[in-house]
């Protein structure tokens, strides 16, 4: 064990499991112990502040320390500090919040079902679909598409919707009725002499002979983040939305955009449905619905497909699925004063504005030696690294270089995120443009130095 890992980390390391982690790696390395946030930046138990540019984990959309938030929980616990909403009980915070996510909802909905997380937001919405085609007589019609580096949760569900080899190694997923199509990743898949609309139609098909191939009478819904964030912030080629929809239009597969990390303002509009024209049967929010303040997460359903669930439930006597803390009145009401502050705020305005600020400064390092490709949209960017542009190729070892540039730039004063060597970018909407040249500025620093250390 290192001589500097703190008393606190070294309990860290004797008592606590880590999601995400090399458990063995850990115990050795130690944990960064975070003990306070302000805006855009954390700080460590030694007094280094940090740009936090992932705002957390894709979520902290006002920042950190936001008082009115802890004024909303404050008050919500003298007043009624816990409640549920299983059998016909319900309390005003819930009903609240609730019709204002209907109000917001960029195409119409029926119904609000609260969860606390994306995870189980996902795990109840295939829940809901099997319950759902049960209802119409479909009884076949229970296979679930999602794409490969897709990301959708971590419950045995859930995980099996994530298109990606790391949740599923282990842990003997993906399970039986989950299937995955194409990732649209033009840069990374699309073929020589490719347009993007031919990449989009391409992915189209893609889908179209997956269904084809399982029947289309098995096939319950498609799975997609409008934007792909943990799988390396995969921006969607033109005209693929489109070209997506009309396939399950023809097939009746229903939509279900997982809004988990786009949602409330990261892409530039309040719900990147809106920013790709996407008409979604079910809608997955959690995340910076409460800027993680407060673990909540929401599905927002159509009368499509709320209306067959509705009169399962009433055929069978009841909805046999719920959460203890779903819809907890303090992580509704601070949900609440967070909507509250993006919109008074103008955080999705500032999301375009700011964040096209942002693209524009890292599609200045596009010439940089050890970057491949610049991508994003809004508030949200990945950045990936290679060492071989014309290959597309980076060190021998997978996320090795990626992990290499994000060390630095945490040296540097800027905690971001490599998802293999891509670095992802999705800090707290409240930045500012002189707060992303800073931030940019580091990474141009973190950049250079790594190269430097690899040409010696």
């Amino acid at each position: 064990m290192s001589n500097s890992i703190s008393q606190q980390g070294s309990d860290d390391i004797a008592f606590h499991m880590h999601p995400y982690t090399n458990a063995i790696t850990h115990a050795s390395q130690g944990p960064l112990v975070i003990t306070r946030g302000d805006g855009i930046y954390v700080e460590d138990e030694n007094g280094k502040k940090y740009i936090e540019a992932m705002a957390g984990l894709w979520s902290v959309a006002v920042g950190f320390s936001e008082q009115r938030l802890v004024d909303a929980a404050m008050r919500q616990m003298q007043t009624l500090p816990f409640y549920h909403l299983f059998t016909h009980k319900t309390h005003e915070a819930a009903v609240r919040f609730a019709k204002t996510l209907i109000d917001l909802a960029p195409v119409p909905m029926s119904k609000v079902f609260f969860t606390n997380s994306g995870s189980e937001a996902n795990d109840t919405v295939m829940k809901l679909l099997w319950y759902r085609s049960n209802a119409l007589g479909q009884p076949n019609k229970k296979k679930l598409i999602a794409r490969h580096k897709g990301y959708h949760g971590v419950t045995i569900a859930s995980a099996s919707l994530t298109g990606l080899p790391g949740n599923h190694k282990g842990f003997d997923l993906p399970i039986e009725r989950v299937l995955h199509t194409t990732c649209p990743h033009y840069w990374r898949e699309g073929k020589d002499g490719e347009t993007e609309e031919d990449f989009a139609t391409r992915m189209a098909a893609d889908l179209e002979a997956l269904i084809q191939k399982e029947g289309p009478d098995t096939i319950a819904a498609f799975f997609a983040e409008p934007v792909m964030g943990a799988g390396g912030v995969i921006v969607p080629p033109k005209t693929y939305w489109e070209k997506i929809q009309a396939v399950l239009n023809k097939y009746d597969v229903l939509l279900v955009a997982d809004e988990v990390i786009c949602g409330f303002g990261r892409t530039g509009k309040m719900f990147a449905s809106e920013t790709y024209d996407i008409k979604p049967d079910v809608m997955v929010l959690s995340k910076q619905i409460s800027s993680s303040y407060q673990p909540l997460s929401a599905i927002l359903l159509n009368s499509r497909m709320f209306d067959p669930i509705a009169d399962e439930s009433n055929k069978l006597g009841v909805l046999g699925h719920g959460f203890t803390a779903g819809g907890h009145p303090v992580a509704v009401a601070v949900g609440q004063e967070n909507v509250n502050i993006i919109r008074e705020r103008n955080l999705v305005q500032n999301a375009a504005v700011t964040g096209a600020h942002l693209q524009q400064r890292l599609a200045g390092l596009s010439d940089h030696p050890l970057v491949g490709e610049v991508r994003g949209v809004g508030l949200i960017a990945g950045l990936e690294l290679v060492t071989d542009k014309a290959a597309k190729t980076a060190l021998a070892s997978p996320g090795q270089l990626g992990t290499a540039v994000g060390r630095k730039l945490q040296e540097l004063g800027v905690i971001t995120r490599n998802i293999g060597d891509t670095l992802a970018f999705c800090p707290p909407l409240i930045i500012n443009a002189e707060q992303v040249d800073t931030l940019v500025d580091a990474v141009t620093q973190a950049l250079d130095a790594t190269q430097q250390s690899l040409r010696s």
